[in-house]
């Protein structure tokens, strides 16, 4: 956003709650850029993980489990089970919570869920052009540094410790 919604004036980035925020001088309107809200879903079938190739980026051609954006007014856990039908014809029950992530700078918070196959076809859908189940030990090509991390933790059955960068 670069002019005020409510007068129209030129924002400025002004330091308020001790951040840099876009700000109106004219009727201090405060721009707060929210976060994006991701999920993810880590099922298989007798030890293998569901990975899928992406067919877009970042990191197209690449495999990562199914995952996606939450859509404004939808239930966390509801678009993770979507995101997973979506990409891999899969249907999945939500076991638990695996992981909450985040990094500084990125407006991108995934929320990620163990789950259990419950029906369907593996077939991949819009945004992947394959879907196979890989054993965690002899994984393909992944598409993003904390996949890994994450499915190792799946296979071990742990939920995924928090490392946090910053003391508060």
């Amino acid at each position: 956003m670069t002019y005020c919604p409510n007068c129209g004036t030129l924002l400025q980035d002004q330091v308020r709650d001790g951040r840099s925020r876009p700000m109106c001088p004219s009727c201090d309107f405060i721009e707060y850029k929210d976060p994006k809200v991701a999920v993810a879903v880590l099922a298989g079938v007798d030890g293998r993980i569901l990975l899928a190739r992406r067919n877009h980026e970042p990191g197209m051609g690449l495999w990562t489990f199914p995952s996606g954006y939450v859509d404004a007014g939808e239930v966390v856990e509801e678009a993770a089970v979507r995101e997973t039908l979506e990409e891999t014809g899969l249907r999945v029950r939500l076991d638990r919570l695996m992981a909450v992530r985040s990094h500084q700078g990125n407006p991108v918070v995934l929320v990620v869920f163990s789950g259990t196959i419950s029906g369907g076809e593996p077939a991949p859908g819009p945004e992947a052009t394959e879907v196979q189940f890989f054993p965690p030990d002899a994984l393909p090509e992944l598409a993003f540094p904390h996949d890994e991390e994450l499915i190792r933790a799946w296979a071990a059955g742990h939920e995924v410790p928090l490392s946090l960068h910053t003391t508060l």
